[in-house]
């Protein structure tokens, strides 16, 4: 009951800060926490962070930003899933690798979210939302440790 507090408390911090608002110029900037803190969990714990796990974040977020209701969680579900179904293989690689996996993983959300959104109100997609994932990429390493430090000083297993 303790690990699930604590693996919950990241993510509703990665929900709030998903959330909080920013100035409208860095707003092309905001990483994107809760896919961050979602992936960090899925290669660490991907029996206590699943699919259901994300899907529920995502719809979580998708009520509090007002987004196409199932946007965020199919988008986030997807990522969890492919990283879930690798696991194994992307923990054995360097924390830059997994920098470019992470990367590459948000700019495939950033692509469902459109998408959905798409087909829902038929708007335009905006390449200044892909500067996201250059932001996730540089700060996957920095999380990671950070992650890792914060799972093994409260022992979540």
């Amino acid at each position: 009951m303790k690990m699930r507090f604590w693996l919950g408390l990241t993510l509703f911090v990665a929900l709030i800060s998903a959330i909080m608002p920013v100035p409208e110029w860095i707003e092309a900037f905001r990483p994107d926490w809760l896919l961050l803190v979602l992936a960090y969990w899925a290669i660490a714990l991907p029996n206590r962070v699943n699919v259901g796990s994300a899907w529920t974040c995502g719809l979580v977020l998708d009520v509090l930003q007002g987004a196409v209701l199932g946007a965020n969680a199919l988008a986030l579900s997807v990522v969890v899933y492919v990283l879930a179904l690798h696991f194994q293989k992307i923990r054995n690689f360097s924390v830059w690798q997994q920098a470019i996996i992470v990367a590459l993983l948000s700019i495939m959300v950033k692509v469902l979210g459109y998408w959905m959104s798409y087909l829902a109100y038929d708007i335009q997609f905006d390449e200044q939302q892909l500067w996201g994932a250059l932001i996730n990429f540089l700060l996957w390493p920095w999380l990671f440790y950070l992650m890792r430090r914060y799972r093994r000083h409260f022992k979540i297993r």
